[in-house]
């Protein structure tokens, strides 16, 4: 398969807006900016604070969207081969006791572009890993931004190790508890939605090739493949404020919170035991308003627009992020009227998102078993109409946003 979108960036060093540029998170956010900026030769400083690159071993899935960010990036192809494409985007809405309600067809995007890929997060970060070491960017492990001090030309950065750096721009993508966030936006803590999301990975059984909702009475229960061999399961559930539970009793909790679903759920969850590989979260938002940036500081990903998981779009935007960065530094804009821009194309289709995934985990949230029924019939009888919707709405914000990069070229 040919690489889909693939990157051309003819700008030379000399001719950037910046040119030296330190990223301080090395995600999913923070690999695909430094691949963005270093294919259009930029220099870029890429710091992590984990000592060792470690990632959950959850699985997630990417949507059509996200897929075609990742071919503007270079690496589809490679993420296509790590992952599980649901080839015909099929999603399976069942009840918790496995009778069925609906079945859903999310859309492509393009030709070659599958709808949805499960993949596992790791197998993510490896293969931006990889496309980083062929661009020559090395994350620095263990190394942490201690101080920050703007200057006229840029801004001056104190790291971990005791050095002093200057870079043109300090781009913080530190995730939902960003330390960066403090320098531009002051004290803002992510929201508790009230939700924790839990999820495990299993032995994927040959003939499980669809994303599967199970649907229970305030309890979501999904099932998605993530390659050739695994799967993984994703519940949520009102959690308390505050509440806390030690990694060890993660998988007895997990079978504790969905023991009344059935198949095709509950050989999975019956599989469950002190060894397996279970991972909890509560489920957070970060709102900010605009700027995402104060002066030549900009917040990316989960940092400025940290979204609920309820429509699986969370990866999607931090890649779009880069890829518009990226975009806007090929019409060599002003640095200020740049970051200027960034905040004002990616604003309304990050808070479009979040909107509607809050909607979504909202509703379940609050359900009786008495509303049930009548979810599921609007199920059956919206679904598909409310994702197509959904699609073509990103699909618009997003031309809109390209037109607008690309108009004064």
């Amino acid at each position: 398969m040919s690489t889909i979108f693939p990157p051309t960036h003819t700008r030379r060093l000399a001719e950037t807006t910046f040119n030296d540029v330190l990223i301080v998170g090395a995600g999913i956010a923070g690999c695909a900016a430094a691949i963005a900026l270093a294919s259009r030769g930029v220099r870029v400083s890429l710091i992590e604070k984990q000592p060792v690159w470690r990632f959950q071993s959850s699985g997630i899935f990417v949507y059509g969207n996200g897929l075609q960010s990742f071919g503007e990036l270079g690496v589809m192809n490679e993420v296509l081969a790590a992952g599980f494409p649901v080839a015909h985007g099929r999603n399976v809405y069942l009840d918790h006791l496995g009778n069925p309600i609906v079945d859903v067809d999310y859309p492509s995007p393009a030709d070659g572009v599958p709808p949805i890929l499960g993949i596992k997060r790791a197998d993510i970060h490896r293969v931006l890993a990889a496309r980083l070491e062929g661009l020559g960017v090395q994350a620095q492990l263990d190394m942490r931004l201690v101080g920050l001090k703007s200057r006229s030309d840029g801004v001056q950065a104190e790291l971990s190790d005791g050095s002093t750096q200057h870079f043109d721009l300090v781009i913080g993508a530190d995730g939902i508890r960003s330390q960066i966030r403090q320098w531009v936006a002051g004290d803002i803590t992510p929201r508790y939605t009230g939700l924790g999301v839990w999820r495990s990975v299993h032995a994927r059984p040959a003939g499980l090739t669809d994303k599967i909702m199970m649907m229970g009475v305030g309890k979501r229960l999904g099932i998605m493949p993530i390659s050739q061999d695994r799967l993984y399961l994703f519940g949520t559930v009102a959690e308390p404020a505050g509440s806390h539970y030690e990694p060890a009793r993660w998988p007895e909790l997990m079978r504790e919170r969905f023991a009344e679903f059935g198949a095709p759920a509950r050989q999975f969850l019956d599989q469950i035991d002190a060894q397996a590989e279970v991972i909890y979260t509560a489920v957070e938002e970060v709102a900010l308003p605009l700027p995402w940036h104060a002066k030549r500081v900009l917040l990316i990903g989960d940092a400025a627009h940290a979204s609920t998981p309820f429509m699986g779009q969370g990866g999607a935007m931090a890649i779009q992020d880069a890829v518009v960065l990226g975009n806007l530094l090929d019409e060599c804009l002003d640095i200020d009227a740049l970051l200027q821009r960034f905040g004002t194309l990616r604003y309304p289709m990050c808070r479009f998102v979040q909107e509607a995934s809050r909607k979504v985990g909202e509703a379940g949230a609050v359900e009786t078993s008495g509303d049930c029924a009548e979810r599921d019939r609007i199920l059956r009888e919206h679904a598909q109409a409310q994702v197509d919707h959904f699609y073509a709405e990103l699909k618009r914000l997003a031309t809109l946003g390209r037109q607008d990069i690309f108009s004064s070229l």
